[in-house]
């Protein structure tokens, strides 16, 4: 345990057409440090999670958490991203710092503007996050590429549209409880599984339903090594952090088994030294339902072809044996790409300290996380517990 996470902030989800990049960092950043109890002059380094990929025509972004407060200057900042995987890329390279004893205190932010760009440059510019040779033409965007993988999955294992409605419903039921999410509302079963107009299929057999939310939003955290952290108000542990990059290619993976994902958990859990069965609740990356599907069977819980079972039983759901997503996921949660990591730890963060309110597990004591970049390229696996 070299890092903890001391304070954290989160900023809405959803259209937030009054803020900007800069106001959402600027935010984001006043609030974490004051939760945490600390003044600018006791950070050592800040690190900045942004996609970007033409969302913002602000491609220089560090030094807008500056903005926060003029005590920052002269701090070693910088931009850091992964795709959809940046937030948690972020988060890994704070504790990197405070790992090789260069930092005691970092600040790491998580920002995305995404809604005040046209709907067509929204599909480019997620798409820049596939391997353009193989996909670049793939119709609807980075939801093609998901829906292709969706149909591969059925072709191999049979329909799943009942499993993949029962996710959908199970995150979006979470999410009404959820202060900073985009979509606060409980669709229900019967509207995720059956097309409609208002949920039309977008890619293959993925309804909107299925699909993740383009948001605007922030989040922050406060990391510290141990020795400060348990001197400070509270301190919430990294028991395990990992990271493992895949092929970006598709066509040099078997795409349905997310062997990255797998990879990254194995690690994360021999080095806590836990099992899954130790854990209280998951916050995983459901950019699309068929990505949560294929995480059950990639994290352990379910053999290849049989995470539907999992879902069906309603081992997953928030009073099941094992929560995923009681956030609501990005599924209702949305997914402002480079907030999506960092807003995972935080969120975890106060489940573990109690402070998670209508969507609190009761009795949280281990967490974990993940969070990927592209079609399970970029996988990061963090599992976390409260030490004060």
């Amino acid at each position: 345990m070299t890092a903890c996470i001391v304070g954290w902030a989160h900023s809405p989800f959803g259209k937030l057409e009054d803020e900007t990049v800069e106001s959402l960092v600027v935010k984001v950043t006043t609030e974490a440090m004051d939760h945490a109890g600390i003044g600018p002059d006791e950070v050592d380094e800040i690190v900045l999670g942004h996609f970007n990929g033409g969302f913002s025509a602000q491609e220089f972004t560090a030094s807008l958490v500056l903005q926060a407060d003029d005590r920052l200057r002269f701090k070693p900042a910088t931009r850091i991203e992964n795709a959809c995987a940046t937030g948690s890329a972020a988060v890994r390279q704070g504790i990197r710092a405070i790992e090789a004893n260069a930092a005691k205190v970092v600040l790491v932010v998580g920002v995305e503007q995404m809604t005040k760009t046209p709907g067509p440059e929204i599909g480019r510019n997620l798409l820049k996050a596939s391997y353009l040779p193989e996909d670049g033409d793939t119709p609807a965007g980075f939801a093609g590429v998901f829906g292709k993988i969706a149909q591969t999955y059925f072709q191999r294992f049979g329909d799943q549209s009942d499993a993949l409605a029962t996710i959908a419903a199970k995150n979006h039921k979470n999410g009404v409880d959820n202060p900073y999410a985009q979509m606060r509302k409980d669709f229900g079963y019967d509207f995720c599984r059956n097309e409609s107009e208002k949920n039309p299929y977008v890619a293959g057999p993925l309804k909107r339903t299925d699909c993740s939310l383009v948001s605007d939003g922030a989040a922050a955290i406060v990391l510290a090594d141990t020795q400060t952290a348990l001197g400070m108000r509270r301190a919430v542990a990294f028991r395990a952090n990992e990271h493992v990059q895949d092929f970006l290619p598709m066509s040099k993976r078997d795409i349905i088994l997310f062997d990255g994902c797998s990879e990254a958990w194995s690690r994360a859990l021999k080095s806590a030294g836990v099992a899954l069965d130790d854990l209280s609740f998951v916050e995983t990356h459901d950019c699309f339902t068929i990505a949560e599907l294929i995480e059950y069977e990639a994290m352990g819980l379910a053999k290849p072809g049989e995470g539907a079972k999992i879902a069906l039983e309603g081992y997953t759901a928030k009073d099941g044996r094992l929560p995923v997503n009681p956030s609501g996921g990005l599924k209702a949660k949305g997914h402002p790409i480079g907030a999506t990591g960092v807003s995972m730890h935080a969120l975890s963060a106060m489940q573990l300290t109690g402070e998670a309110g209508g969507i609190q597990v009761p009795g949280a004591k281990l967490a974990g996380i993940f969070n990927m970049g592209g079609a399970a390229v970029a996988n990061y696996v963090s599992i976390l517990e409260r030490i004060k």
